[in-house]
């Protein structure tokens, strides 16, 4: 995809708005309402940033890493 447009997925039938910030991070909407900012850490690993402080939160977060998945499977 590689593109700055913002898009949307569906999982579990739940809708998000992505929005490309900068390489590998997003910033992620749900029921239109800022949600979550997430960065690649692997081409697997998906993590959520802190909201202040923009820092990478390490720990498992599975909604973030479906949300990874699906970003990951648009670029393909």
């Amino acid at each position: 995809m590689n593109t700055p447009e913002p898009f949307d997925i569906e999982i579990n039938g739940v809708d998000y708005s992505v929005f490309p910030d900068e390489k590998d991070t997003y910033t992620v909407f749900k029921d239109g309402k800022e949600y979550v900012q997430i960065i690649r850490d692997t081409e697997t690993a998906w993590l959520k940033l802190h909201p202040e402080t923009g820092l990478p939160l390490f720990g498992m977060d599975e909604e973030v890493l479906l949300i990874g998945r699906e970003i990951t499977a648009l670029e393909g």
